[in-house]
């Protein structure tokens, strides 16, 4: 994993047209967005606007990974949607999206940081410190909608 020096990762909260558009094609290309959802771009612009960080990793325009935090604002944070593009992986790039969000929450005086790692992901933020929480159990309520 070599330092990637085209890539710059920026915080955004209000996309621009073509950058909601990278986005949610980054979001589906990974498979979080069915095609019900296509038509909600107004969503995305809340979950970035909402969001306490919303980072874009982006090279030569095109963005390559996303990642956000969602916090109080006082106490604590969890790292939500951390995302490289497929072909991307392994170049770094989830570690300077990571690296960035964890800069800002620092800087914000957040020191409680929380995150559900994917499988296979878990070196990526065992790096960065995290550790296993073995005696807590991650849950789940999914609400459908009417």
């Amino acid at each position: 994993m070599g330092e990637n020096k085209t890539v710059n990762c920026t915080f955004i909260r209000t996309p621009t047209e073509d950058q909601l558009r990278q986005i949610v094609a980054l979001y589906r290309a990974e498979g979080w967005w069915s095609s019900y959802d296509e038509g909600r771009r107004q969503l995305i612009r809340r979950l970035i606007s909402g969001s306490h960080c919303f980072v874009v990793a982006e090279e030569e325009g095109r963005i390559v990974g996303i990642g956000r935090a969602i916090s109080d604002g006082v106490s604590d944070a969890y790292i939500q949607d951390m995302v490289v593009l497929g072909a991307r992986r392994k170049q770094g790039i989830g570690r300077m999206i990571l690296d960035t969000i964890l800069a800002r929450l620092r800087v914000d005086g957040l020191r409680w940081i929380g995150l559900i790692a994917e499988p296979g992901s878990c070196s990526l933020y065992q790096h960065a410190g995290f550790r296993e929480m073995t005696a807590w159990a991650p849950m789940l309520l999914t609400i459908e909608e009417k």
